[in-house]
């Protein structure tokens, strides 16, 4: 086991762990100060029964979101670190860190890799402050889920900088999606340090951090998903990286930005 998975697991039982009420509200409290988290959408901070409930946090306000048919919103509360044309196979973790867009999606999707060569991406990054739920861009369905066990490297800019091919490197969850239209796309979910547990809600024998060794691999009929649908959630904050196929969608310029779940961030061609 990689010093990041060990470390991550004993974070992941403090974190799962329901103190005294009178403790874990202080608890709360420090750790809403430390991050400067915005909770005007949740509940207060002495309402969570451990940090585990704190970063899965619920939405206690419904969020509005761009209802348009043709407009893809934001899956997640994050901060777009990367993103635009693939280079034939190269993608990029942050500006001049490069790593294979096959690699990262395995020998499991060989089928649809023509597809996505030249095609879009775009890389979000939950900070441990955002709302660390993830939802349906678009209307879509899912035709595979590839869990590829992996390390647990940090995905801050300090290790995006200086970890070369982190998001080959870590442990990750691929989904296969096909747009109401057709079109391929990919949603990758990439764990790091101190995330517990990836949790996916069409699928419970999903289990992230458990020192598997082997590529999990899942083909669906069909699995419907709507636009905003909620999919599942990190238990502590990571990375989101879509891709999609290429002349499929036409980007919103976001780079360097923070976006909001049920903000658009492309338009379907």
């Amino acid at each position: 086991m990689h010093i990041t998975n060990l470390i991550s697991q004993y974070f992941g039982k403090f974190a799962k762990k329901e103190f005294p009420s009178f403790f874990q509200k202080i608890i709360n409290s420090i750790y809403v100060k430390i991050f400067k988290i915005d909770l005007s959408e949740f509940r207060k901070a002495k309402y969570y029964k451990s940090l585990n409930d704190l970063f899965t946090r619920e939405l206690a306000i419904p969020r509005q979101i761009d209802e348009l048919e043709d407009n893809i919103i934001s899956p997640c509360d994050s901060f777009i670190t990367q993103g635009g044309k693939i280079k034939e196979d190269i993608l990029f973790q942050i500006k001049g860190m490069e790593y294979s867009l096959e690699d990262l999606l395995t020998y499991y999707c060989t089928d649809n890799f023509q597809k996505v060569k030249n095609g879009s991406y775009i890389n979000f990054y939950l900070a441990p402050s955002d709302y660390h739920r993830y939802h349906a861009p678009i209307d879509f369905v899912i035709k595979k889920l590839i869990h590829v066990p992996g390390k647990l490297y940090p995905v801050n800019f300090k290790y995006l900088k200086k970890e070369i091919e982190l998001f080959v490197q870590n442990e990750r969850v691929i989904l296969e999606c096909i747009s109401a239209k057709g079109k391929l796309f990919y949603m990758v979910f990439i764990g790091a340090l101190n995330v517990g547990q990836m949790v996916f809600n069409f699928e419970p024998t999903v289990e992230t951090n458990k020192n598997a060794k082997d590529i999990k691999y899942i083909d669906y009929e069909g699995v419907e998903i709507n636009k905003g649908d909620a999919l599942g959630y990190f238990k502590m904050g990571s990375t989101i990286v879509m891709i999609w196929e290429e002349d499929s969608v036409e980007l919103e310029n976001l780079l360097n930005q923070k976006v909001k779940f049920g903000q658009k961030i492309a338009t379907v061609k």
